[in-house]
């Protein structure tokens, strides 16, 4: 249930946005509908970093994997265990770009004997890879739908993502990188037992929706006959504050139009946050210095400090009496 759910919902989607293009609701749909959406996913992700932002952090806890640094005879690992801002954000960086920690993920597997092996996992390194990058692509090279003229960068992305042409239209090689990378992530937690139990139809749906915007994407460019002059104006009308819906625009560019619109809206509400989160997180955005700087916890309250000195003079003559040195 929880993988029919939002397979179902998905479709559901679909079969709403072809349903407005049959009655003539490409107004409601080409223009309300991406504006609301686009409303819900800036508002929504901003709310959603400052209250990350505005959260205490009672403890420094980054997560480490090497050698904290303390004497200066003692080599330390500046990646896995960073002691200075500037080595976070190389951290930060390698963790973002690259998926590092990902990289060096290792799996617990019980076997016969019984015996417990630990083995590398870069099948799903790479699979997310594939993933975040192809969607990077993607979004990246639809921007020529956007603007006018067509940026440099732009443009020069869109050859090198097209250089493999196999007759014409040109094939984009992201699509099919972020087709494979879904699926690979979907069937992961399909076929692994540990993991479709724990799965939710929130870790369902999110795959199941990029899956139909991308298999809606590759039926428009490659064997549905669609209007590109008229949805790059539909498209130029948006982000310009000029909404206009041309003619002739077919109804498999509403629909993907709504599920790409229904992802943008869902968000920042869904675990896909974690673009922005992962900014936030205390365990990769902090150094290992708790040796050398003191981390003040925000939520203890203020204590009115008694010093020794304070304390002497307080009890200095019941400390003379008793014989108690002072000095």
């Amino acid at each position: 249930m929880r993988v029919v759910m939002p397979l179902v919902l998905v479709i559901a989607l679909a079969l709403i946005a072809w349903a407005g293009w049959a009655i003539h609701l490409q107004g409601f749909f080409g223009v309300l509908v991406p504006y609301v959406a686009a409303l819900i996913f800036v508002v929504g992700f901003c709310m959603k970093v400052v209250d990350w932002a505005k959260s205490a952090v009672p403890f420094k806890i980054p997560t480490t994997g090497g050698q904290q640094k303390t004497l200066d005879w003692i080599k330390y690992s500046r990646l896995d265990n960073p002691f200075t801002p500037k080595e976070v954000v190389l951290r930060m960086f390698l963790e973002v770009f690259c998926f590092r920690s990902l990289f060096r993920n290792l799996k617990g597997e019980l076997r016969s004997g019984p015996r417990l092996i630990y083995g590398p996992t870069k099948w799903l390194w790479l699979f997310a890879i594939m993933f975040h990058y192809g969607f990077l692509m993607v979004l990246l090279h639809h921007l020529r739908l956007a603007t006018y003229p067509v940026p440099g960068p732009i443009a020069f992305l869109d050859r090198v993502d097209s250089m493999f042409q196999i007759g014409a239209p040109p094939i984009y090689l992201s699509g099919f990188l972020l087709l494979a990378g879904a699926t690979a992530l979907l069937l992961r937690r399909l076929l692994i037992p540990q993991l479709r139990y724990i799965s939710l139809v929130n870790d369902y749906f999110p795959l199941f929706l990029i899956i139909g915007i991308v298999i809606t994407g590759m039926l428009m460019r490659y064997f549905i006959r669609t209007d590109i002059v008229a949805v790059k104006a539909l498209i130029m009308g948006l982000v310009t504050f000029h909404p206009t819906v041309p003619d002739g625009i077919g109804a498999i560019f509403f629909i993907h139009l709504f599920l790409v619109c229904c992802l943008f809206a869902y968000f920042p509400f869904s675990k896909l946050m974690h673009m922005g989160g992962v900014f936030m997180s205390p365990t990769r955005n902090l150094p290992n210095n708790n040796r050398a700087v003191r981390h003040v916890n925000p939520w203890n309250p203020k204590v009115k400090l008694h010093t020794y000195e304070e304390w002497v003079e307080e009890y200095r003559d019941k400390l003379e009496e008793a014989g108690i040195p002072i000095d």
